[in-house]
Order: C-alpha cells, then sequence, then structure tokens
C-alpha cells in the first residue's frame, strides 16, 4: 500500500538538510517499518527499491548507503512485533509479549547506536554523505514539513493498535495480528491504495509465511523433544559443568560465540531449531545472578541480537544476499561486505552491553509485568 514511501518523504524533508541526514532519516525509516512487520526481509526489500537509488543519486558513499540498509532492516528481528522472538518464545515456551517488551530498548538503543556513527562519520567526511543542495532545501517549505508528519502517524497507530491490547492482556497474539491488519486495511483504504492486485499479495506471502514458521516450530519442538528424551541436555550439562568445569558466564559467552559462528552459515531459524532445543534447557540451569522467570527473557534477546549480527557476516549473511540481488551492478559483492564491519562491531558492542546489563531489556517487561 506504498505506507513505505510516504514515510521516506517525511524523513527526506526533514533530515535531508543536514549531512548524513537521508542515511539517518532511512534508520529511522527501518524502525517504523520494523513495528509493523516483525522481519528483515520487508526492511531490505523496502529500503533497497526506495531509499538506495535516492541516496546513490544523490552522491552518498556506496558502502555507507548499502551498509546503513543492511543494518537497519536486521532492527526487523528485534523490534517488536519481531517474528523471531515469536519463534523463540514457543520453544523456549516463554511469554511472548514480555519478550517484546524486551526487545524495545535493545533495539532502540542499537538503532540509535547506528545513527551516531552515521552522524559522526558523516561529519568528519562530509562527502560521504552529502546534505541537499541549496536549492532543494530552498524548495522545501514549514508547510510542506508539517504536511509529512501525517505519514508517520498511520504507522504509530497500526503499532498501537496492535500492541497495546496485547501487551496489557486484552486480545491474544492471534487477535492482535487481527487488529493490526484491519488497521493495515483501513490505512490503505484512507489512502485509496487498496485493490485486488494488493490483497492477493498480501494473502499469499501471508499463507506461505505462516505455513513455513509452522513446519520450522513443529520440527524445533520435535527435534527437542527427542533430544530431550535421549538425555542430551542433560549430557551437554555434565560436560560443560562437571566435566569442563566451566563457570555460568563462561558457557554462556561460548554459546553466543558458537552462534556467531554458526550465522556465517545459517539463517536464524536454521540457528533457532538446531540450537535452541539444547541451549534453551542449559541456559534456564544456570547460576546467571538474575532471577528464573528473566533468565529466558533476556536470553531471548541477546539471541536475537546474534541472530542480527549473522545476517550481516560474511560468507553467507542473509542480507548480504539480499542486498546483492536488489543493488546495482556498481555496486560489487566486496563493496556489500566491506559496507558491513562498522555495523557488525555496533552490534557486537550492544551485545556485550545487554549481557553486562541485564537490565536494559529487563527494565520495560518488569515494569509492564512487576513480579
Amino acid at each position: 500500500s506504498r505506507l513505505a514511501e510516504d514515510l521516506y518523504k517525511m524523513f527526506h524533508v526533514w533530515f535531508g538538510p543536514v549531512p548524513g541526514g537521508l542515511a539517518i532519516g532511512t534508520i529511522l525509516l527501518m524502525v517504523l517499518i520494523s513495528a509493523m512487520n516483525g522481519l528483515s526481509v520487508a526492511g531490505m526489500a523496502i529500503g533497497s527499491t526506495i531509499a538506495l537509488p535516492e541516496l546513490l543519486k544523490r552522491g552518498y558513499d556506496k558502502q555507507m548507503v548499502t551498509g546503513t540498509i543492511q543494518a537497519g532492516s536486521s532492527l526487523g528481528i528485534l523490534i517488536p512485533p519481531s517474528v523471531v522472538l515469536v519463534l523463540y518464545a514457543m520453544i523456549a515456551r516463554a511469554p511472548v509479549s514480555e519478550l517484546w517488551l524486551a526487545g524495545v530498548m535493545p533495539g532502540l538503543l542499537m538503532a540509535a547506536f547506528f545513527i551516531a556513527y552515521v552522524g559522526i562519520r558523516s561529519a568528519l567526511q562530509p562527502s560521504l554523505a552529502p546534505p541537499l543542495s541549496a536549492a532543494e532545501r530552498a524548495r522545501i517549505t514549514w508547510g510542506d514539513r508539517i504536511s509529512t508528519l501525517r505519514a508517520g502517524i498511520l504507522p504509530l497507530l497500526i503499532f498501537a493498535a496492535m500492541m497495546i491490547p496485547f501487551i496489557y492482556g486484552w486480545t491474544s497474539l492471534v487477535e492482535s495480528s487481527v487488529i493490526g491488519v484491519t488497521t493495515t486495511v483501513l490505512a490503505a483504504v484512507i489512502k485509496g491504495r487498496f485493490n485486488w492486485a494488493v490483497f492477493e499479495v498480501a494473502s499469499r506471502n501471508t499463507l506461505g509465511i505462516s505455513c513455513m514458521f509452522m513446519w520450522i516450530i513443529l520440527a524445533a519442538l520435535a527435534f527437542g523433544a527427542v533430544f530431550d528424551g535421549l538425555g542430551a541436555v542433560k549430557a551437554i550439562d555434565a560436560l560443560f559443568t562437571e566435566q569442563l568445569g566451566f563457570g555460568p558466564w563462561t558457557i554462556l559467552i561460548l554459546m553466543q560465540l558458537s552462534f556467531l559462528v554458526m550465522g556465517m552459515f545459517l539463517d536464524d531459524t536454521a540457528m533457532l531449531v538446531i540450537v535452541a532445543p539444547l541451549y534453551v534447557p542449559l541456559v534456564a540451569r544456570l547460576d546467571l545472578g538474575l532471577p528464573p522467570e528473566d533468565v529466558l527473557i533476556w536470553y531471548g534477546v541477546l539471541y536475537t541480537i546474534t541472530c542480527q549480527i549473522a545476517y550481516l557476516t560474511p560468507p553467507f549473511g542473509y542480507n548480504l544476499f539480499l542486498m546483492r540481488a536488489f543493488a546495482p551492478a556498481e555496486i560489487t559483492m566486496g563493496d556489500i561486505y566491506k559496507s558491513v564491519t562498522p555495523f557488525v562491531l555496533v552490534m557486537v558492542a550492544t551485545l556485550v552491553l545487554i549481557m553486562a546489563l541485564p537490565d536494559i531489556a529487563l527494565w520495560l517487561p518488569n515494569r509492564i509485568y512487576p513480579n
């Protein structure tokens, strides 16, 4: 329904006049798309088709542009309504509402770090991300700025209509999804953009994604049940804690490192199916200084951030190949690989920060759902 195009115009008008402003606006666009979608691929498609040509046309450095879009789109699996956190919740038997709330602050923090990097880099090297020309700035009136703000209201209304009833327990997860779809359809109708083609594409994509995730959950639960029945979880627990004598934090760090290595070759759902049935019960047994009910919530955020990093790490990062599919021929695979390096470092720093300060993730769910 082209809501993303309206959003990009809003950020173009408001942030274009400053160095790096269009890249910063692209990250904010990704945050809003994430709040409506819950997947990385939607942000990649929108960023690559709407923002990428515009940024390249205005002289932005191709590595800066591709890195920004890839990193920004990865926020879709952390900021609610994250589909990855829903899958994790089903395997870990953890409440989706608390996991979604736990993803809010880390997601916004990571977005703020991305914006800070782009802003500082653009200020130091203005040629990488030039502002709009004086002629273009002169054509933008305050009336234009105010009118474009309306584009940002619809996504926020969709997000609020979907999330608030679910967070407060007024609706189930499925009912909240229905509310989200209904408000989105109404927004498309109001803008005169709802037709049979939009309905058909949305319905087909929804059915395909839903069936895919149902099979993933079925496989993960079956895999976990067999492993648990064979005593594999207890054997791994005994190996790490008794035979090797590792402490809780050493085990946790090794888990995260293993996710980062696997992320070079597997996507998030593959890692979830293969490893989560082993790691989740082990994490629940570790003495990490947190209340038992908080451990799996916090670990869900850590897992999701490692998935974000996995999306961007060569040789087989998911977003790397999506960007190659969308990018023009002038952007090589080498450019795409190089572009993600600073953003991956920012993600790793965020991961370490959340590990060191669990309250960043746990503050909001504990505030909404006090024990």
